[in-house]
């Protein structure tokens, strides 16, 4: 059984009441486990396959996820489009605890992730300068406009390395950027996605102001769940209209990343290689028999 549209649960968000026909999935890929079974179900007509990214329990830090094995499980089941659920911290005024953030960039402030398929004999170097889907990212919008959330287009995501929170200076620095939103996890889906040529977009839900603020200078993890808690029936039904809203067309490049990204000369890519990314270039660099 495959899937159309991949379903990532963040933090306070580990199930989808509304799935029905649910069959647990476990996926092995070439890039190790993914964080848990992937649930195939269905969801207002349309195959959905959902994974909790932390795991069950929320037993896995930011550092710790096996991004790649994430991202490349959705591309083996067959998903063209992967709608993202997130905590985030705000960094202005105007984006206050329970908004809703859909962003369309990112800052990259990790260190210890691997947020690419290629390497080994393989080099590809795909396009980056909008790393997010836009027609998702707008269907995704909409949805929230209609479920009466307080919704914000666009915005730059900061990702930062984690487990802790920021310090004050960072939180500073940050807002000295005119970034506009602190996270964990995105910044790797969003590269891994465009290089598996599968449309990402996420739903960024504010649980809290990070540090700068005079009146939040500390953030607690009481705080963020209570928030998320809070946003959660509005998150599902999000991503449930959403789901409902997509026809299957891509009219986006998010489905042809590749065809201008391998730079590495056909005949010098190893056999095993195309073998273990078959679905991610099996169109570009057929595997031999």
């Amino acid at each position: 059984m495959s899937a159309d549209i991949g379903i990532i649960g963040g933090s306070g968000l580990y199930d989808m009441a509304e799935l029905s026909e649910r069959e647990e999935r476990v996926v092995t890929t070439p890039f190790g486990e993914p964080s848990g079974p992937y649930v195939l179900a269905s969801l207002r007509g349309k195959r959905v396959a959902f994974l909790a990214r932390h795991g069950a329990g929320h037993r896995l830090m930011p550092s710790e996820l096996n991004y790649r094995a994430n991202i490349f499980g959705f591309k083996m089941l067959g998903v063209t489009h992967i709608l993202s659920a997130s905590a985030v911290g705000s960094l202005k005024e105007e984006y206050p605890p329970l908004d809703l953030v859909f962003p369309d960039q990112f800052i990259d402030r990790t260190f210890n992730r691997i947020g690419t398929f290629f390497g080994n004999g393989l080099v590809g170097h795909v396009g980056f300068a909008h790393p997010l889907c836009d027609r998702v990212s707008a269907v995704m919008a909409d949805a929230a406009d209609a479920a009466g959330a307080r919704v914000h287009r666009g915005g730059t995501y900061v990702c930062m390395e984690g487990p802790q929170f920021s310090t004050l200076a960072e939180s500073r620095l940050y807002r000295s950027w005119g970034a506009d939103i602190i996270g964990m996890t995105n910044l790797q889906e969003a590269k891994l996605a465009r290089e598996a040529e599968i449309c990402y977009a996420t739903m960024a839900l504010v649980t809290d102001y990070d540090c700068w603020h005079p009146d939040h200078d500390a953030v607690t993890v009481d705080m963020v769940i209570a928030n998320l808690t809070h946003n959660a029936k509005t998150a599902q039904q999000v991503i449930a209209d959403t789901v409902a809203a997509l026809d299957g067309t891509r009219p986006c490049a998010c489905k042809d990343a590749l065809g201008t990204a391998l730079i590495t000369r056909p005949d010098a890519v190893p056999a095993q290689v195309k073998r273990a990314l078959a679905p991610i270039i099996g169109r570009y660099l057929p595997a031999a028999d």
